[in-house]
């Protein structure tokens, strides 16, 4: 017969042996994309013709989640009731660099209405770019940034392209970026198919500075191209990009380490689909299914 301590023990390690193998099922069966988002970058010509109709048609997709690169002169309150209307939600907003200054607090403010929970700055304009030591005075200006932002509790980031992956006398931007940036103040938002069109590791970033990147943008390409810090390939026009799953980018290899990434939002993006919303809906019934 089982005693009281031998009926226990086996009870604990048969509890704790299920608990494990639920564990293990759950991994891996539902490592999964709950909520996806789409930088609106990729229909901003059809934003600007009728805005509310293209957010309905994101939202008629599937997507949840809305990163915008501009309004088309919609008030803050109007956008928030669109999307209240539409059962979205826009956790980011990309704006430009010089906005980081005199228009920051207004930024603010719109984000606070939008219900944003981020804001990005996604690209640093190439004449800047040019100017001695920027990389260490951007960091100052995001740090300076990140700090009055951090006060109405939005978190401030930056999103990369390519150049920053490209050495500067000899050191590379990116890293810069993140040895100088307070990583409390300023997150990052990854690209993560220019990373890898840079030819860098967004793994090796995710083990160096685990947790920093809250936001990922999720989009592929047929090859890798020859890349320059500038010119025609500006925002994507010459590297042949393609829909998520289409591509070269081991998806399940990076969302494997999306934990440790700090990754809460999947951001589509597609810089110059020839046809936007098929483009989108072919990356999201991809991701939807994706498991890893």
């Amino acid at each position: 017969m089982m005693n009281r301590r031998t009926f226990l023990e086996t009870a604990t390690t048969v509890t704790a042996a299920t608990l494990l193998t639920n564990r293990l099922g759950w991994a891996a069966a539902d490592h999964k994309i709950d909520k996806l988002g789409v930088q609106l970058y990729t229909v901003r010509d059809q934003m600007k013709a009728d805005f509310e109709g293209t957010l309905a048609k994101v939202a008629a997709i599937g997507y949840k989640e809305v990163e915008f690169a501009g309004y088309f002169d919609h008030s803050p309150k109007d956008v928030r009731a669109i999307l209240d209307r539409l059962g979205l939600v826009s956790p980011a907003t990309h704006v430009p660099y010089d906005v980081l200054t005199d228009k920051w607090p207004g930024q603010i403010e719109s984000a606070k209405i939008i219900g944003q929970s981020y804001i990005v700055n996604p690209w640093i304009p190439e004449d800047v770019r040019k100017q001695p030591d920027v990389w260490q005075r951007a960091a100052e200006t995001f740090n300076r940034a990140g700090e009055a932002s951090k006060k109405a509790g939005i978190q401030f980031a930056y999103h990369n392209h390519w150049f920053e992956f490209l050495p500067v006398n000899g050191k590379l931007p990116y890293d810069i970026l993140l040895e100088a940036c307070d990583p409390n103040l300023v997150k990052m938002e990854l690209d993560l198919c220019w990373i890898t069109v840079a030819g860098a590791d967004p793994l090796k970033y995710f083990d160096r500075y685990p947790g920093r990147f809250p936001l990922v943008h999720v989009k592929d390409v047929k090859t890798l191209p020859k890349i320059t810090t500038g010119g025609p390939q500006n925002f994507g026009d010459t590297v042949d990009l393609t829909e998520v799953g289409s591509g070269i980018i081991d998806w399940k290899r990076i969302f494997a380490q999306s934990e440790k990434a700090g990754i809460k939002h999947y951001i589509v993006e597609h810089d110059k689909a020839a046809a936007p919303f098929d483009s989108i809906k072919t990356s999201y019934e991809y991701l939807q299914k994706l498991r890893w």
